[in-house]
């Protein structure tokens, strides 16, 4: 099995090794939506080596955002929790629940939740204009098709100022485009995110330095792992 967590049966995850532990006993199986009921949070491996997304992003940028940042939400996180009503409550409840009360919880198991989500929207070789069949179809009745999807998706990207995330997000039925500052995410809105980029600098300076337009449209062009988007869809 390759390292990070790979789709089988169609609708389970597996991280390799087990990413996370309930009751003190390893689990390797998570649902993808991160509804599992974790007593701690863990780094699980990227689920490519380091340098399969380059040219598009480095084996530098992942070395640093992966193994530094994540894991640092992760240990911040964990600290956060302990003593807390959130403990062992599932990654969605903590975020849910932390929001607007315990900042500390909030920004790192935020964080926490869309990273698990950011390595696996992104495949090297990923892209390009074929879509599956009814997430297409949602994008052209909803959005006005892919280009324009991309056009507006990238200028949420943009438009996001300072640190946040930009997302497609399904919200009563429909698809949105929406962005968020800092560690938000479309859960605390309402919304449930299909797709999301990650938009703090440390994501893109070490390749594209302040060139956020040309980072979010390498994103999109060669990047996004559809396959991903369509499962997290097809769950709605």
């Amino acid at each position: 099995m390759a390292a990070g967590f790979e789709v089988v049966q169609g609708d389970i995850l597996i991280f390799s090794p087990a990413g996370t532990f309930y009751k003190g006993v390893p689990l390797n199986h998570v649902f993808p939506q991160c509804g599992h009921h974790p007593m701690t949070f863990t780094l699980p491996n990227l689920p490519y080596a380091h340098d399969a997304l380059a040219p598009h992003m480095s084996k530098e940028t992942l070395e640093y955002h992966h193994d530094k940042h994540h894991q640092a939400y992760v240990t911040n996180g964990n600290n956060a929790m302990k003593g807390t009503e959130f403990e062992g409550k599932s990654l969605e409840e903590i975020v849910k629940g932390s929001f607007g009360k315990n900042a500390a919880v909030f920004n790192n198991a935020g964080q926490h939740y869309n990273h698990l989500h950011f390595w696996n929207w992104m495949k090297p070789n990923g892209g390009g204009n074929k879509l599956p069949g009814r997430l297409e179809k949602k994008i052209n009745d909803d959005l006005g098709g892919l280009d324009k999807f991309k056009t507006d998706f990238a200028a949420a990207g943009v438009g996001q100022f300072g640190s946040g995330w930009a997302w497609l997000t399904m919200n009563n039925g429909k698809l949105e485009i929406t962005k968020t500052p800092n560690g938000e995410n479309p859960l605390v809105h309402g919304g449930t995110p299909i797709l999301g980029v990650d938009v703090w600098e440390h994501s893109y300076y070490i390749d594209y330095r302040n060139r956020r337009p040309d980072y979010l449209k390498a994103f999109v062009d060669h990047l996004v792992n559809w396959e991903y988007v369509d499962q997290l869809f097809s769950k709605l």
